[in-house]
């Protein structure tokens, strides 16, 4: 029986840098704004951040954070939970204007075990979901299929966010 192999080199380094103390990468956008769309930025708040994921769950899979390096809600301010709530919102606006979601997936992992992968700084995860999109494929295969680049995805949510003046904080 032949086999047939998915190929996902983009994951390599993910995997790779799971061991390793790195950099934030969320501080490292927060600090190089000229690199925006290097670092997948698609909005700045006053005080947080929206970047699409570099190793995504699925389609459009968005990180909210505080600019602020911290690791837990409890030293959050009020002002960056309101913040990062209504990017929550626009966050799903400019999704479900660019690639039509049925649903989403919105969430926090605290710790390693709890599956954050970055568990220094805190981050809100914005998941679209479609109607059937769990199949064989990440059930059996322990496999993502993203169906497009991040780089496009990010042009398509950089012109919706000015057509319809996103976020509105």
């Amino acid at each position: 029986m032949e086999r047939n192999n998915l190929w996902a080199p983009w994951r390599i380094s993910y995997i790779q840098g799971l061991d390793k103390t790195t950099d934030c990468f969320i501080c490292h956008s927060r600090d190089n704004p000229q690199d925006d769309d290097e670092n997948l930025v698609l909005w700045r708040g006053e005080k947080s951040i929206v970047i699409l994921n570099r190793y995504p769950y699925n389609n459009g899979h968005l990180l909210i954070a505080p600019l602020r390096h911290i690791p837990d809600l409890d030293e959050t301010t009020d002002e960056e939970m309101l913040e990062m709530t209504k990017l929550i919102r626009e966050s799903q606006k400019a999704l479900s204007l660019t690639i039509n979601p049925h649903g989403f997936n919105v969430g926090m992992n605290f710790g390693r075990c709890a599956g954050a992968g970055l568990p220094g700084h805190l981050h809100i995860h914005v998941v679209p979901r479609w109607s059937g999109d769990t199949n064989f494929i990440n059930v059996c295969g322990n496999a993502d299929v993203i169906s497009q680049s991040l780089t496009e995805l990010l042009d398509l949510l950089k012109e919706a966010s000015k057509e319809h003046k996103l976020p509105a904080l």
